[in-house]
């Protein structure tokens, strides 16, 4: 209809099918250490190198590939679904737009199913499906104690130091477990499912390899748990930042008229970003003693998202991947956070993840990459991804 935006299907019974993607890149200029102008696409060998050829520019690109092969394979004049599209072009600006443009035009937007094409696979040899990705809240905690830095001969011992309040807070926020010790953080989260677990652990991870490409040298996490569970499901809690008082050469026996730390946690599905934040404010204010005032300001967060490995749409998707690598797909999780919780959330749409890319296309990197055999089987997944969609919900009750 004229009024509905995108590519309608002239089956009018069809699903809605939202695809998301961005446009626009991380800055780079060849003397960053490129081998050729990033702004200029070039290939060598099989592969395409450019800025955004992999983040996001090739991954949306290959979707108006696809329904052309989709249409050429089938004879027909217009998709198997109503299919929109929504590229956005603040993404590597933490989208600050994004959300209020989603809820201005959550009539036009809205769709059964949203595919984001702004993520990766394991490797070239293990295809993967995302199933979610986690939220993200984070604050920064002042905290007052003097009204000016006073010599600690005179008053040390007698007054409290708020460096000592921030390090004693940063050293209460886990348990001996290295589980978050905030109380109610963990409320209402989605568990793991043994399933789940299972096909985690069938991924072929070396850790000792993912331990150099984390320039760290041992894994330490919550107990019980995996390191891809606890990087892809599981909350956390981390410090990003943290000081007060004198940091110069030589010594300055003060105490500090203040003293900061700066928080970040990632959330999983259940978790709600405002109740989190409760949590934090009621934690701090009870972990702080008498003479130590404290402000803290939170950043907009990002809600958690996921999908149920047994969702329909899903294994639409898993499907035609599978056709088009010729082998079985497995299921992964992002640990790092983005804008489409505020499509699942706004629209009450499953967000399915579609991405061809893997790690060594060096995203926000010099020479950034997209392998051309990978960038056609994600036109060849979406080719059948369609027509598998229309005939899932068609059995739909």
């Amino acid at each position: 209809a004229p009024s509905s935006p995108g590519w309608p299907s002239d089956d009018p019974g069809a699903p809605t099918v939202l695809v998301y993607g961005h446009h626009d890149v991380q800055p780079a200029a060849r003397e960053d250490g490129w081998d050729s102008d990033p702004f200029e696409p070039v290939v060598r060998g099989n592969r395409l190198y450019a800025r955004g050829a992999a983040d996001d520019k090739g991954q949306v690109f290959f979707h108006t590939l696809g329904v052309r092969a989709h249409l050429a394979a089938t004879g027909r004049t217009a998709p198997a679904v109503h299919l929109k599209l929504l590229i956005e072009g603040e993404e590597e600006s933490s989208s600050p737009h994004f959300r209020a443009l989603v809820e201005a035009n959550a009539e036009r937007l809205a769709a059964d199913a949203v595919i984001v094409s702004d993520t990766g696979m394991w490797s070239e040899d293990t295809p993967t499906v995302c199933t979610g990705m986690r939220g993200l809240t984070d604050c920064e905690i002042r905290l007052y104690g003097p009204d000016q830095d006073i010599h600690s001969g005179s008053f040390g011992g007698a007054v409290p130091n708020p460096a000592t309040a921030a390090a004693r807070l940063v050293a209460a926020l886990h348990d001996e477990h290295a589980r978050v010790a905030i109380p109610g953080f963990y409320d209402g989260i989605v568990e793991l499912t043994e399933r789940e677990r299972a096909l985690f652990a069938e991924l072929p991870f070396d850790e000792e390899q993912w331990l150099r490409t984390a320039k760290s040298h041992a894994t330490h996490g919550e107990a019980g748990h995996t390191t891809l569970e606890r990087i892809w499901a599981r909350p956390t809690a981390e410090v990003n930042g943290i000081g007060g008082g004198y940091q110069g050469p030589g010594s300055k026996t003060i105490i500090p008229a203040s003293a900061m730390v700066k928080l970040s946690f990632r959330l999983v599905a259940g978790q709600d970003p405002g109740r989190g934040e409760k949590a934090v404010r009621n934690w701090a204010a009870g972990q702080l003693p008498a003479g130590i005032r404290h402000e803290i300001e939170f950043s907009p967060a990002t809600r958690p998202c996921l999908t149920p490995l047994d969702h329909p749409a899903l294994q639409s998707v898993a499907r035609a991947m599978g056709r088009a690598f010729g082998t079985t797909v497995r299921f992964t999780r992002e640990g790092g956070s983005g804008p489409a919780a505020d499509l699942q959330e706004v629209l009450g749409a499953p967000v399915l993840f579609l991405g061809i890319s893997v790690p060594s296309d060096g995203w926000h990197a010099p020479d950034e990459k997209v392998e051309l055999d990978l960038l056609l089987k994600g036109v060849e997944t979406t080719a059948y991804l369609w027509g598998d969609l229309a005939a899932t919900w068609r059995r739909a009750p």
